[in-house]
């Protein structure tokens, strides 16, 4: 049924399913020559892509414009040893596009922290990967006893 290491691919489309469901991810980009990770809310868009909303005055916007990023989105039921994993890696870029703007603005995502000026950045999905842990079993297929 499931392969014996207990994890199970999934495809994109199933992949940006999972994503639509959840809504905080993780944007990880380099920052002075090393890999940082931050998490923010975001909102899919129709196309896939994956939209952020921040200050137009952030290091996080000036860091990840025109760069390739990933872009992680996760749920873990600990009790249950179940969930999933998705990333998602493109180019990110601040949406200069002054329709596209006032676009996302009706229907993009929300600021948990609203800022004077905000921008949306956008990171097209070129890459798209997710697996599923398969509840109750361990990376050598072995059932784990349950508890509770």
């Amino acid at each position: 049924m499931y392969p014996n290491d207990g994890f199970r691919e999934l495809g994109r489309e199933e992949c940006l399913r999972l994503l639509a469901k959840v809504p905080v991810g993780r944007i990880v980009h380099t920052r002075r020559a090393l890999p940082a990770v931050l998490p923010v809310n975001f909102a899919l868009d129709a196309d896939g892509a994956v939209v952020l909303r921040t200050s137009a005055a952030s290091e996080l916007a000036r860091a990840i414009d025109g760069t390739v990023v990933a872009f992680e989105a996760d749920e873990v039921d600990a009790v249950a040893q179940s969930g999933w994993s998705v990333v998602v890696t493109g180019l990110a870029t601040v949406v200069t596009d002054a329709a596209e703007h006032e676009r996302l603005m009706r229907g993009g995502p929300r600021s948990w922290v609203p800022a004077p000026r905000e921008v949306f950045v956008r990171i097209e999905p070129e890459l798209v990967t997710g697996r599923e842990l398969v509840g109750g079993r361990t990376l050598y297929g072995v059932d784990l006893p349950r508890t509770g």
